[in-house]
């Protein structure tokens, strides 16, 4: 790892840190294709059809255009980085990733996005990183695939797009994979997907199923699973990353803390185990968050407060929110220099091994 500034956005010269955007969303056209192909099967799950559907199916220009910068790994997304003077973007596949695919075709769509982003990582090694692609269903193959892509295609970790069919990773057969993760000393990115089944109904009938709140409860129990199920007592080497300032967990750490003591003595969920921290510590030890989405001094500052400094690190959340003047905010947070370098910076290359 090296915290050398070797080249940027336009002006990058001028600043003490290069911006790293570490949560930017990406998925090859094919992968699309066969996204469109569920929508038209007539019998999709509701939340992929609310999300997908929206931004595969709408005449609105705004979804159409989100879909055609995430399929472009070219000159399109290098003009908007230095539109916005983001140096560097680490990509990944973007919800609902390999989790909705059938296992055959979520392997080879893991295997081709894989392949993509080395491909785009080599032409603009300055520009870009990326995580990898696995098709969880079939943990065998995507052992071998992260294995392929960190150790032959210099991948930097694991995309997670939360729930896989309304399973989550503290499952038991989704082990192996989360134990190659950590034997390979490579982050897992949890990223958000619509609630699965049922459980989104009440949310949809409201309008409040996607970014606004509907991924931050999913997403949230889903982190909140990895650590009461003692997946970071059984690996102490996994490392999670996980948006949007911690999809609203950190706000709730010292009421989870007592809550979770009081139900592991009353043996009530054979689910809740004891565990060798408490839940909130597990968030200072083994998790990272990132802005992405969440441009706001005071969310940043208060997570910052109760995870630590050296755990919150830029993220734009291209091209879901990509919004110029929000660079210029995270630039003005009252912080030093040498913070800011480790908030856009820093953290990012210690935590990608960049």
């Amino acid at each position: 790892m090296s915290t050398e500034r070797t080249g940027g956005a336009p002006g990058w010269e001028s600043r003490p840190y290069l911006r790293i955007a570490t949560e930017e969303a990406y998925a090859p056209q094919e992968v699309l294709d066969e996204f469109v192909k569920i929508l038209d099967s007539g019998d999709a799950d509701a939340g992929f059809v609310s999300l997908m559907g929206y931004f595969l199916r709408s005449d609105h220009p705004q979804p159409r255009s989100v879909m055609t910068k995430i399929a472009s790994l070219g000159e399109s997304r290098l003009r908007d980085m230095d539109a916005t003077g983001i140096d560097k973007q680490i990509l990944a596949l973007t919800a609902p990733g390999t989790q909705v695919l059938d296992v055959d075709t979520a392997r080879w769509a893991a295997q081709l996005t894989n392949d993509r982003l080395a491909e785009a990582v080599a032409a603009h090694p300055d520009r870009y990183a990326a995580l990898a692609a696995v098709g969880y269903e079939d943990s065998a193959s995507a052992v071998a695939e992260l294995d392929r892509a960190v150790n032959k295609l210099g991948l930097k970790g694991l995309i997670l797009n939360s729930h896989i069919k309304g399973r989550y990773i503290d499952h038991p057969g989704f082990f192996p994979i989360l134990e190659a993760a950590a034997s390979l000393d490579v982050p897992v990115y949890l990223h958000p997907q619509t609630l699965p089944g049922a459980a989104i109904d009440p949310w949809r009938e409201a309008g409040l199923d996607g970014a606004v709140w509907g991924f931050a409860a999913e997403t949230g129990l889903h982190l909140l699973r990895i650590i009461t199920s003692g997946l970071f007592d059984r690996l102490p080497n996994l490392r999670v990353v996980v948006g949007h300032l911690g999809e609203g967990v950190p706000y709730f750490m010292h009421r989870i803390d007592h809550m979770h003591a009081k139900q592991v003595a009353s043996g009530r969920y054979a689910a809740i185990k004891p565990l060798q921290q408490r839940p909130s510590e597990y968030l200072k030890t083994h998790v990272w968050l990132t802005t992405s989405g969440m441009p706001w001094e005071p969310a940043i500052s208060f997570a910052r407060q109760v995870v630590g400094r050296d755990r919150v690190m830029y993220a734009m959340d291209y091209p879901y929110q990509f919004v110029g003047e929000e660079v210029d905010e995270m630039d003005a947070l009252p912080y030093s220099v040498e913070e800011k370098r480790e908030f856009f910076q820093g953290i990012a290359e210690r935590v990608f091994r960049l």
